[in-house]
């Protein structure tokens, strides 16, 4: 499985330099596990760069994969990452989601470089959104 967080996939989106690595996991759907938290991070983003209509699609693109609810289980892995790791609670939704669903996260967020199971890249430059 993997999982894509909200990095890349307003890189995707907005066709930054990053947004070929991103492709494979957004367009095999099939294998495609969204944290609810992402469409919060994304739709606001698009929202407050374009207009609601851009971040709607938006979201309804990403509603194509396999969306997961912030259940307690989730929750309280998430608080538990977050202490040790030091991340923040996003992140740690974010990471605790991947676990539960044996996901490879994909990223240009340097906050989960040095994390096992994570695929990054470094961010190039600012995409449209």
């Amino acid at each position: 499985m993997n999982l894509v967080d909200s990095s890349g996939w307003l890189e995707y989106f907005g066709g930054g330099k990053n947004a070929n690595f991103f492709a494979p996991p957004i367009e095999d759907v099939k294998h495609l596990v969204i944290p609810a938290i992402c469409f919060y991070e994304v739709f606001k983003k698009v929202l407050q760069q374009r207009n609601e209509g851009d971040a709607l699609q938006v979201v309804a693109a990403m509603q194509q994969g396999k969306v997961i609810a912030l259940d307690e289980v989730v929750a309280l892995q998430a608080a538990k990452l977050s202490f040790e790791l030091k991340l923040p609670m996003v992140d740690s939704i974010i990471l605790a989601t991947a676990h539960q669903h044996q996901a490879i996260i994909w990223t240009q967020d340097a906050d989960f470089k040095n994390i096992k199971g994570v695929k990054f890249i470094a961010a190039k430059s600012s995409s449209l959104f």
